[in-house]
């Protein structure tokens, strides 16, 4: 069981930091000197938008990939752990008497 946990992990790392490198790839729409003026880009005529395409799929791809094993490494862990409450070591407090009144 701690081997597919640090199989997953691993590959959680590897996925955020792909993940990480496609989105800073990705061009934003009108993001050159045209756009702030409000043209429609002049590199779309010459069809960049095919490897924004990829791009948009990597993304989409790799964010899916990384959901699914951020809740397989939540799964794994509570499985993993003997204690399944966040209060179980805690103390209760020492109980005070009340205060008594000055003079």
């Amino acid at each position: 069981m701690q081997i597919l946990f640090y199989f997953v992990v691993v590959l959680h790392v590897i996925v955020s930091l792909f993940l990480i490198g496609v989105v800073l790839l990705q061009q934003g729409r009108s993001a050159d000197l045209a756009g702030a003026f409000g043209g429609q880009g002049s590199q779309t005529a010459f069809g960049p938008r095919a490897a924004a395409n990829v791009l948009t799929r990597l993304t989409s791809w790799s964010a899916i990939i990384f959901m699914i094993t951020s809740l397989s490494l939540t799964v794994l862990f509570v499985r993993s752990t003997k204690s399944h409450s966040v209060l179980e070591d805690v103390k209760p407090a020492p109980a005070s008497a009340p205060a008594k009144p000055g003079k």
